[in-house]
């Protein structure tokens, strides 16, 4: 049935993004990259303390924001507060992008940088990972030549999980004189590379983070970008006044003092990455080296058929086969070593 209206055309081409399915809440959820774990303690006291006043008034963020960039090493003129880092992208292309435009995407990646580029009517250039999951240099420097007005490049990047350095984002910027480059940050805290302190030289870099991964405030949706203050004094007219709801806020006051809860998850995820590797390549299965809190397997022909037994199970991972225009391909966050524990003991059974 058509729509009694016209849809815009740019809303009609694109394809619809399938979130993840319902009924996950009683499974070990190894499937979209949130904190199994759980949030801080602390974040739950806070929530708790949330009053009704609270609720029933439009939030106010300043204060937050102010002890956000104290926790980062930033100046508060140069920190938004997104409703999670899905928000923090629509503002980079609702700010930067016209239909006209081309936004440059290195994928498989994020699905969302496509979406909100797609959505707003520019086109998209998307070189590709290899099957040994290789940077494609070549192609993203001679894209950047053309000068997209966008470059969103997640450092790591998930699914493949590689880390690109300091070096090469050096590069990639050096020959981005035209293009705006966003940093996605999400998974900053297990690779330990960021490039925050280069917003004060660089007005074409954004940096985007998350409070979804380590402090796994997934379910309340709280992002971050860091940029050169004067791009942020723009980016601020393109934003909604009351970007972030109460209960984020309280929650992220309370995560960012809980040091020691970031730290463990750190810490319990590297454990794991270690353990689930090793047990992986007993298994004769192949696995991609990760700088984020997941691991990419090649499971081959099988690997639908492995991601349902698991299901069965109630473990749930992510077939990301049709990333790579095959089979195969499955991607699996890393929580406790307890909980990889498990993982490993059923696949070795389904196996």
């Amino acid at each position: 049935m058509k729509a009694a209206i016209p849809v815009r055309a740019a809303v009609g081409r694109m394809r619809a993004y399938n979130p993840p399915l319902e009924g996950r809440t009683d499974k070990l959820r190894l499937d979209f990259n949130e904190n199994p774990i759980g949030c801080s303690p602390a974040v739950r006291r806070a929530l708790a303390k949330l009053s009704s006043a609270s609720i029933s008034a439009y939030p106010e963020q300043e204060t937050v924001r102010r002890k956000a960039a104290k926790f980062f090493g930033v100046r508060p003129d140069e920190l938004l507060l997104t409703n999670g880092t899905d928000e923090a992208l629509s503002l980079v292309v609702n700010t930067f992008v016209e239909p006209e435009d081309s936004v440059l995407v290195v994928e498989p990646t994020y699905a969302m940088y496509r979406f909100y580029s797609e959505l707003a009517g520019a086109t998209v250039v998307a070189p590709r990972y290899d099957a040994a999951i290789c940077f494609p240099w070549n192609k993203v420097l001679a894209a950047l030549r053309a000068g997209p007005k966008v470059l969103f490049l997640p450092n790591p990047n998930s699914p493949t999980g590689n880390l690109l350095s300091a070096r090469e984002l050096r590069q990639i910027l050096n020959a981005a004189d035209r293009t705006m480059v966003v940093i996605d940050e999400a998974y900053f805290e297990f690779s330990g590379l960021s490039v925050i302190p280069w917003i004060r030289r660089r007005k074409n870099l954004i940096v985007t983070r998350t409070f979804s991964k380590t402090a796994g405030l997934a379910g309340l949706r709280l992002g971050c970008i860091f940029v050169h203050r004067e791009m942020a004094a723009i980016m601020r007219k393109a934003q909604s006044p009351y970007p972030v709801n109460a209960a984020a806020l309280v929650a992220a006051e309370a995560a960012i003092k809980d040091r020691r809860f970031i730290a463990r998850t750190v810490r319990e995820v590297g454990l794991s990455r270690k353990a689930l590797e090793r047990g992986l390549e007993r298994m004769g299965v192949r696995s991609f080296p990760s700088a984020g809190n997941f691991v990419l397997a090649y499971f081959g022909p099988r690997a639908k058929e492995i991601v349902a037994a698991l299901a069965r199970k109630g473990i749930l991972i992510r077939d990301r086969s049709s990333d790579f225009g095959g089979e195969g391909y499955v991607r699996i966050t890393l929580g406790t070593p307890a909980q990889t524990r498990r993982l490993l003991s059923q696949l070795k059974e389904i196996l």
